[in-house]
């Protein structure tokens, strides 16, 4: 399996694609529903294919101005730890680098060992200044 035959493209998986990956790379779960009305919103993405098989993929989303994330990172686990989230990342960071304001804030959540790479591109930390805080809207139970 020679790298070379794997190719970036500019374009973002569907969702079917996009719900296959995210759960083979082990990240949560989202609903073809969900990522059916997400995957439109996105600013720049991109996917890695190999033989028409997407097998990573990374994304932008924000308001075009202001704000920017960088979401949806994900490599298929039979070939993470070839360098193919940096080849990702490349191209992320250089669409940001050309489209994005000079006052821009981009975010990320990084996973695990994921936060050495983003360093690499100039991410920091924020804590104890600033925390990630999430929710996930799900149906609640009654008080």
């Amino acid at each position: 399996m020679a790298e070379e035959h794997i190719q970036l493209v500019e374009h973002f998986p569907d969702a079917d694609a996009y719900c296959r990956l995210r759960a083979q790379a082990g990240m949560s779960p989202k609903t073809l529903e969900a990522a059916r009305k997400g995957l439109p919103n996105t600013l720049y993405g991109v996917s890695l294919t190999r033989d028409n098989e997407v097998i990573g993929m990374g994304r932008i989303i924000g308001d075009g101005g202001c704000f920017y994330t960088v979401v949806d990172i994900a490599v298929a686990p039979a070939y993470q730890g070839r360098g193919l989230g940096k080849r990702i990342m490349n191209a992320l960071d250089a669409w940001l680098r050309q489209n994005a304001e000079p006052s821009a804030y981009v975010t990320l959540v990084a996973d695990g060992e994921a936060r050495h790479l983003y360093a690499k591109y100039g991410f920091v930390e924020t804590a104890p200044a600033s925390v990630n805080m999430e929710y996930i809207v799900a149906p609640r139970l009654p008080d």
